[in-house]
C-alpha cells in the first residue's frame, strides 16, 4: 500500500476525532471511497481521504445526505481512474492537453469551513507548488486539529515519509 498511497477515514467518537486506515481498494474507486465514508458515524461531518502518493488526493465529506468532494489536481484525471471518477461526479470535463502543465484543484474548497478551515486557506494550501499531496494533507489535518490522530493512522498504513 505504501507504493500506491493510502486512505483514511476521520470521524468523531464521543466528541474526539478518530482516524482509521481504509483498505487500498478505495484508491482506485470512488464508489468504494464513498461507501467507506457512509459507513462512518454521521455526527460531526466525517470525511475520508485517498492519497495517491506524490500525485493527488481526494477528500470526501458527509454532511447529512450531501457528499462534498475535493480533488487536489484535476489533471490527475488523465492518468488515474479515481481522479477521473471524481471529475465525472462533479460534472466536469477532463483537462485539455494544454492544461496538463498546471495543477488545478476542483470541488468543494469550503468543505471544512465549519471546522475552521476557510476556503481561502484551503486554496493557499493547494496552491503550494512545492508541497507534495501528503504534505498538503498534513497541513490540512493540523489546521483541523487532528494532526496526531492523522499522523498515527498514516504511520500505521505503512507510509514512508
Amino acid at each position: 500500500m505504501a507504493q500506491q498511497g493510502f486512505a483514511v477515514a476521520a470521524f468523531r467518537d464521543g466528541g474526539q476525532w478518530r482516524v482509521e486506515v481504509l483498505p487500498p481498494a478505495v484508491l482506485g474507486d470512488l464508489s468504494l471511497l464513498v461507501s467507506a465514508l457512509r459507513s462512518q458515524p454521521p455526527e460531526g461531518g466525517p470525511f475520508v481521504v485517498a492519497n495517491v502518493r506524490h500525485e493527488f488526493f481526494v477528500v470526501a465529506r458527509q454532511d447529512g445526505g450531501r457528499i462534498s468532494l475535493l480533488l487536489s489536481d484535476m489533471t490527475a484525471a488523465v492518468e488515474f481512474p479515481l481522479a477521473e471518477q471524481v471529475l465525472t461526479r462533479l460534472g466536469e470535463e477532463p483537462p485539455s492537453d494544454d492544461e496538463l502543465d498546471e495543477v488545478w484543484p476542483i470541488g468543494d474548497l469550503d468543505l471544512f469551513t465549519d471546522l475552521g478551515l476557510a476556503e481561502d486557506e484551503m486554496e493557499e494550501i493547494l496552491d503550494d507548488m512545492d508541497a507534495f499531496p501528503e504534505e498538503m494533507l498534513e497541513d490540512i489535518a493540523e489546521r483541523l486539529g487532528l494532526e496526531d490522530e492523522y499522523s498515527q493512522a498514516v504511520a500505521s498504513a505503512g507510509v514512508n515519509r
